[in-house]
């Protein structure tokens, strides 16, 4: 692995602002079991009723094993269209809002226009949809966290200009936003999230040079940033993520070329500097997360294998790493997140096939080094882009693009934190 440390000025952007005004019981509990008193002994030479069928155990289409491929296959999870509207659902980016739901934001393809979809219950099964930016071409590479004021914040690329857009939400449901050119140098493959400052910091590529860049947001709905590039070491930036580690300094993972999969920890909270780690020699299509160790985890696509990966850091700064290899032939995009029982879930796109499907790696211990496959959604061409989080009931929640039918969908887990644990091969 090498290490630089990599300092760099840093600007100051304020953004001028625009309002994008909106387009457009339980059953009942089963009573604990009772001893019934025993009667009298009945009459031995008459026969008794008849009693139950014994239960004949779950079908094949049931069965968390499958016994003939030996993968998983997942009990039924709901699985929902939200938004059919001509060619939407690409870049999808989910979070969980202040109100339990979650909130979805995308790229509106048919109408190059950046969208959200605000769920009406913790499953998902429908939602409100919102057109919250349609000036010029906008809406690619969408990333959204709830801000520390309970409302979304949205990163994305303006294609038209190559720039950087953020959009904050006005209420709960983003039913509008306000939203800021934050830089005019690029905004490709953007991530965000909210920094121990609780405010937004937002990793993402300048297109035109090929450089990691981070913004600093000036407030709380990001009307401005500081920005500083990070790695300036050939073509750099690609396949961006972006968590806050447990240091609360910011941790990115991201594609270089030729290095690799690249890792960057900021040496503050606005970012002003990184120390820059290559871990692996491939690094497509990253997503990083905060394990319950502590440590940063990373799934991406190992190129030209098309296999996924985890690297697990070893440290905070992530200068060392394991690598696990959960399946050599699968996992062309991936998306990770840590599921209530305190181990990851990487939901990923099966591409090894002609037609692709959405399946889910339920890992067994924290570093991830093995996991059971699941699949989740194999309709058809589906499970690109997607993007994973746990929902209010602790179940996992994941967006994701339909490509035969250009539709954004949603799948609801059904299988909670011990499946996994007894699916494992």
């Amino acid at each position: 692995m090498t290490i630089r440390v990599v300092f760099f000025a840093a600007s100051v952007l304020t953004a001028s602002l625009a309002v994008a005004g909106p387009i457009g019981e339980p059953g009942l509990p089963v009573a604990g079991l009772v001893d019934p008193p025993v009667g009298p002994q009945g009459d031995p030479s008459q026969p008794g009723l008849e009693g139950p069928e014994d239960d004949p155990g779950l079908a094949d289409s049931q069965d968390p094993m499958d016994s003939q491929s030996g993968e998983s296959v997942r009990p039924a999870s709901a699985v929902a269209t939200l938004d059919s509207e001509g060619g939407v659902g690409r870049f999808p980016s989910i979070a969980i809002g202040s109100d339990g739901f979650g909130l979805i934001s995308y790229f509106d393809e048919g109408n190059a226009d950046l969208k959200v979809a605000h769920c009406v219950d913790v499953a998902c099964s429908t939602a409100e949809l919102t057109t919250l930016d349609s000036a010029d071409a906008v809406g690619w590479y969408t990333s959204l966290a709830i801000g520390s004021d309970g409302l979304g914040l949205i990163s994305y690329a303006d294609a038209t200009n190559d720039d950087l857009k953020v959009a904050h939400c006005v209420d709960v449901p983003c039913s509008e936003a306000t939203t800021a050119t934050i830089d005019v140098t690029g905004g490709s493959y953007s991530s965000i999230a909210i920094g121990s400052d609780g405010l937004g910091l937002i990793s993402y590529m300048d297109a035109n040079n090929m450089k990691l860049l981070v913004a600093h947001c000036l407030d709380v709905a990001c009307t401005g940033a500081v920005v500083t590039r990070i790695d300036n070491a050939g073509y750099v930036g690609g396949y961006i993520s972006l968590a806050i580690g447990s240091d609360g300094l910011g941790l990115i993972s991201y594609l270089g070329y030729p290095g690799g999969l690249m890792v960057a920890h900021c040496l503050d909270v606005a970012c002003s500097g990184a120390t820059v780690t290559t871990v692996d020699g491939a690094g497509h299509w990253t997503s990083i997360t905060i394990g319950s160790d502590g440590l940063g985890l990373i799934s991406y696509m190992d190129m030209p294998d098309g296999g996924i990966k985890v690297a697990h850091c070893l440290d905070i700064t992530c200068t060392t790493a394991t690598v696990a290899v959960l399946d050599s032939t699968l996992g062309e995009y991936s998306s990770i997140t840590i599921g209530p029982d305190g181990l990851p879930q990487v939901a990923l796109c099966d591409g090894a096939d002609a037609v692709t499907a959405l399946k889910v790696a339920y890992c067994a211990n924290p570093a991830c080094t093995e996991a059971a496959i699941v699949t989740v959604d194999n309709a058809a061409n589906v499970g690109t882009y997607p993007s994973i989080t746990i929902a209010s009931d602790g179940f996992g929640l994941i967006a994701y693009n339909d490509e035969t039918n250009n539709d954004l969908k949603v799948a609801h887990l059904s299988n909670g934190p011990s499946f996994h644990a007894s699916a494992l091969p």
